[in-house]
C-alpha cells in the first residue's frame, strides 16, 4: 500500500510549479479583471458609483474615493499577474482587496475569497514562474523540487 501511495505521490510531485503559478495568475487574475471592466461599463451612468454607495460601502472611505480605488486596482492588478510582472506584490494588494471585501461587503462569501487568497497566498511566497516577466527580468524563480524519496516495498 505504501509503494502505491508513494508512486501517486511521486506523480502528483512532478506537476509543474510553473504551470501551478501561471494558472493561479490567469485565474484569479481574470475573475478582478472582469469585474473591473464591469465597474468601468456603469462608470459613465452612475451605476458604479451608485454600487459603492448602497452595495460596497465601506466604513472608512468615501464611496467616490472607495469606487476610483477598486476600479483602478481591479484593472491594473490583473494586468500585471498576467504578465507576471511584480506578481508578488500584485498578488499582495489583490489579497488585501479580497479581505477587505470579505470583512466588510460580502462577508457570507469565505467560500469564494477563501480560493483567491490560496491563489495569492501561492503566488505571494513561490512567485509567478518561470512563464513570468519576473523570472526574464528579475530572476525570480520557484523554489527547487524537492527530490521525493524512494518508494519502500
Amino acid at each position: 500500500m505504501k509503494s502505491v501511495y508513494g508512486r501517486v505521490v511521486g506523480w502528483f510531485e512532478r506537476i509543474p510549479g510553473d504551470l501551478i503559478a501561471l494558472l493561479a495568475r490567469i485565474c484569479v487574475g481574470t475573475v478582478f479583471l472582469r469585474s473591473g471592466l464591469l465597474k468601468l461599463e456603469g462608470w459613465e451612468s452612475g451605476t458604479t458609483l451608485s454600487l459603492f454607495e448602497t452595495e460596497y460601502v465601506l466604513p472608512f472611505m468615501s464611496p467616490t474615493v472607495a469606487m476610483y480605488l477598486a476600479t483602478g486596482a481591479e484593472l491594473a492588478l490583473p494586468i500585471l499577474l498576467f504578465a507576471g510582472l511584480f506578481t508578488r506584490f500584485a498578488a499582495l494588494a489583490l489579497l488585501i482587496m479580497t479581505l477587505v471585501i470579505q470583512i466588510f461587503v460580502y462577508p457570507n462569501a469565505f467560500d469564494t475569497h477563501g480560493v483567491w487568497a490560496v491563489a495569492f497566498l501561492f503566488l505571494m511566497k513561490y512567485g509567478a514562474g518561470r512563464l513570468s516577466l519576473d523570472y526574464l527580468l528579475l530572476g525570480d524563480r520557484l523554489p527547487a523540487a524537492r527530490t521525493p524519496a524512494p518508494a519502500q516495498a
